[in-house]
């Protein structure tokens, strides 16, 4: 179960207030997926912090948040740091909100130098793109896509990424999207 405290439950009416029912749904499937696989491989994590920057990790791919500047994990990072500050945690727990937000679309981070984005990006990649596939066992997905449908996610999600690539050709989305992404983002075990 997600972590009850302040900050999660504010991550989760930020959360509902500006996704869409399917990227919210992601973002939870996301803390739900990385909590699974920490647990099947012994890894430790700060709960809170985890839950909330897997709620908050695609929200500048949101209209009211979106930056034509810089990349939306750059963005959403911004936000997350000035989410958990708005939320009385320390400015250094603030920054590695951002900084997990940053680093789930980089290069893997391994889960013993900074679990929480290791496991964002374990996460997020099976979510988005049915990477790692065996690490999740059919009774696992099947419980969580009933608790969490994907309602259309990969092709709002793949829209939201070409749009990205577009505005912001330097980005990690446009990298994701020249590399392949759509056909693994429509290869995606999850909807099948």
């Amino acid at each position: 179960m997600p972590p009850s405290t302040p900050a999660a439950l504010a991550a989760v009416s930020v959360a509902t207030r500006f996704y869409s029912p399917a990227l919210l749904n992601h973002c939870l499937r996301s803390y739900l997926w990385g909590a699974s696989y920490a647990a099947a491989h012994g890894i430790t994590f700060d709960d809170e912090l985890y839950f909330v920057s897997a709620m908050l990790h695609d929200v500048a791919l949101t209209d009211p948040f979106d930056s034509h500047r810089v990349s939306f994990e750059e963005a959403g990072g911004d936000l997350a740091w000035v989410f958990g500050v708005a939320a009385g945690w320390p400015a250094d727990r603030a920054a590695r909100a951002e900084e997990i937000i940053v680093l789930h679309m980089r290069d893997d981070v391994a889960a013993a130098v900074d679990p929480e984005s290791h496991l964002l990006q374990v996460a997020t990649a099976w979510d988005v793109a049915g990477r790692r596939a065996e690490e999740f066992a059919p009774d696992a997905r099947a419980m969580v896509l009933a608790q969490y449908p994907r309602l259309g996610f990969g092709e709002e999600f793949l829209a939201c990424f070409e749009d990205q690539a577009r505005r912001k050709p330097d980005g990690a989305a446009a990298a994701a999207v020249g590399s392949g992404g759509a056909t693994r983002i429509r290869a995606n075990p999850l909807d099948a």
